[in-house]
């Protein structure tokens, strides 16, 4: 794959590596390749679930590339009309709501601007034990309106939140492991092992019931409970409705009464 981005398989696992020195920057033709490959896990039943990492070991991505804004090749005014990012939005991932795999980001460094939104758009965090997050778009004259404004309120209090937003403050992995913001941290040797051991453990699931989590959790975020309930009895949701009459919803728990390993095929 192109544009600093490249996928290796392994059996059900798709890793996915942003590697662009220095910084890991973001640029148009970036972001497609990104989206390409989120398309491929979305795609191919085979595919069960990604982790997301980056070249290096220092900075996980700078998110927006600012030399390609600065030069015109990338447009801030309405940017999500004037500039193609790919499906799924800024890369391929952070308006990504037809994705029902889960997406595993291994963080290997500071996550800052458009780095940090495309980290909140997946579904578990690993991070190093020395990576930072920051959002520094406000002595730019900008906001980090591609997930940051969206997302981050709803993970962390509140007025942390606003702090970031406002003062640019760095966050540091154990403090955002402290909120819940990330998973877990590891020593940075230890990052993709965890993040592989992760994966092994997900790719095993079930995967129309892993899939159908995602799908129903994006489907009621911020509904009230009643509501909630509700919008799951009625609301068309095709995996979650697929898993309940699936062969492996059957094989789990066959396998259960028969105390033996289950042997799911995803459908």
């Amino acid at each position: 794959m192109t544009e600093g981005v490249t996928t290796r398989r392994d059996g059900h696992v798709l890793e996915i590596t942003l590697d662009r020195p220095k910084v890991n920057a973001i640029d148009v033709a970036t972001s497609q390749a990104l989206a390409a490959a989120f398309k491929e896990l979305h795609d191919d039943p085979e595919l069960r679930v990604a982790i997301l990492t980056c070249g290096g070991d220092k900075i996980f991505s700078a998110g927006w590339d600012l030399k390609a804004l600065n030069s015109g090749e990338m447009q801030l005014d309405n940017w999500w009309e004037t500039d193609d990012y790919g499906d799924g939005g800024f890369t391929g991932l952070t308006e990504n709501w037809f994705l029902n795999k889960p997406v595993i980001a291994a963080i290997n460094g500071l996550a800052i601007g458009g780095g940090f939104e495309m980290a909140l758009a997946c579904d578990l965090l690993i991070a190093a034990d020395h990576v930072e997050f920051g959002l520094p778009e406000m002595p730019l004259g900008i906001v980090p309106d591609a997930g940051a404004l969206q997302r981050l309120p709803r993970r962390i209090p509140h007025n942390i939140a606003m702090e970031m937003f406002y003062l640019g403050r760095r966050m540091p992995a154990a403090e955002a492991a402290h909120y819940g913001l990330v998973n877990k941290v590891v020593p940075k040797d230890q990052l993709m092992e965890a993040a592989r051991e992760w994966a092994a453990s997900l790719a095993w699931s079930a995967p129309l019931a892993m899939q159908s989590v995602k799908e129903v959790q994006r489907t009621i975020e911020c509904v009230p409970l009643e509501e909630a309930f509700h919008k799951m009895r009625t609301d068309p949701m095709p995996v979650y409705r697929k898993m309940l009459k699936s062969d492996d919803a059957a094989e789990g728990v066959a396998a259960f009464v028969e105390k033996r390993e289950p042997n799911f095929k995803g459908k």
